[in-house]
């Protein structure tokens, strides 16, 4: 089998246990370093190469996330790029007046890619939906995220596309253009998905659904989504003008919006990833803290400042070491701070609990992105 059809299957059977998990990362790893130029060196400076594999998985070697804006990370030419997603950071640096550096995630096909978010968005998001016996039960989405025909190398945006598509019932729309939230028509369309009974999920950055409460507010204004409605949130508490804690939005939303705190439900994703987490049911009926769970293709490592893992429940800077990211890099360091708790992979309450971003960090480009929603909403 070739790799793309080993790690089609892991996705696909949602199961890959430790030493199978270990086997495939290792002959991704080769395969990488034989194709990845500029991994190849990085690797090699760690004391790896395609004769000289890691061990353990917390052994393979992790480039920055900034890395991408450095050099150009995949396994294949640039004529066989599929699509590209752009990395986050842009927005802040032009924003602070440096020159933009935007870096790209590059994907020679798409089949890893959209079976990986599918799979977890299935389980995590729609588990509730998908009855064998009765057929699936489609939600319609309402999408307050990049609209992919005005952003094509938004990562979020051509996920909630794939989303749309493949488990939508096809009236769903995106109410973010040109960095105005159309309130009223999401409200319109909001309405008439509950006056025909079909519920809606709301995929929504933070800032985005800070400036659709806002505007209720302002309207004096609730909105009761229909029933088994659910959003998801993705990410981004913290902006250039103003604070909003997951309790005060988590909150505000469940009231305004008519929905249970466990219809909320937080994805945690990166633009240099192909696979994303979700909340774990168990934690859902609170707000904090909310456990993060991997898929099993993917896994959560904690690292101190030299890179060298920590112990559950221990502070240090978030490894994702991702299978699906096949045409790229496997293992990616980030400056998001957390903890492992349990196992990374497991029972609902075993996980990873984000704490934030290292001080000094970028900020992240999704909500970013939504900060100019707060004056351009209408």
């Amino acid at each position: 089998m070739t790799l793309d059809a080993r790690i089609l299957a892991a996705i696909r059977a949602y199961a890959l246990g430790d030493a199978e998990f270990l086997a495939l990362a290792r002959d991704l790893f080769a395969y990488q370093v034989a194709h990845n130029a500029p991994y190849a060196a990085f690797a090699r400076a760690a004391g790896f190469d395609e004769t000289r594999l890691p061990e353990r998985v917390e052994e393979i070697p992790a480039v920055p996330a900034a890395a991408f804006k450095e050099a150009r990370l995949a396994t294949f030419p640039p004529h066989e790029t599929a699509v590209w997603f752009q990395t986050s950071g842009t927005t802040l640096r032009e924003a602070q007046g440096a020159p933009a550096r935007s870096g790209r995630h590059e994907l020679p096909t798409t089949q890893l890619y959209e079976a990986a978010l599918l799979a977890s968005f299935d389980r995590m998001m729609l588990a509730d939906t998908l009855r064998q016996s009765q057929g699936d039960v489609r939600l319609r989405y309402l999408n307050l995220v990049p609209d992919p025909g005005e952003n094509p190398h938004s990562s979020l945006g051509f996920m909630m596309e794939v989303v749309a598509r493949e488990r939508g019932d096809g009236a769903g729309g995106w109410y973010v253009h040109a960095d105005r939230l159309e309130v009223e028509r999401f409200v319109r369309d909001a309405a008439r998905a509950r006056d025909e009974g079909i519920a809606v999920c709301v995929a929504t950055t933070a800032f985005a659904l800070v400036a659709l409460l806002d505007a209720l507010r302002a309207r004096g204004a609730d909105l009761a989504l229909p029933t088994g409605s659910r959003i998801m949130e993705t990410g981004g508490f913290k902006g250039r003008t103003r604070v909003v804690t997951r309790a005060e939005l988590y909150a505000e939303a469940s009231e305004r919006l008519g929905m249970p705190l466990k219809a909320i439900v937080a994805e945690y994703g990166m633009t240099e990833l192909s696979s994303q987490y979700y909340d774990s049911f168990a934690s859902r009926a609170r707000i904090e803290p909310r456990v993060k769970v991997a898929p099993p293709w993917l896994r959560p490592i904690v690292v101190d400042g030299e890179g060298r893992p920590l112990p559950n429940g221990v502070v240090g800077a978030i490894r994702h070491v991702d299978l699906a990211n096949r045409g790229s890099v496997i293992a990616i360091d980030t400056e998001d701070l957390g903890a492992l708790v349990g196992s990374a992979t497991g029972a609902d309450e075993a996980g990873l609990v984000l704490l934030g971003r290292d001080e000094g960090a970028e900020l992240r480009g999704c909500s970013l992105d939504a900060e100019s929603l707060l004056a351009r909403r209408g």
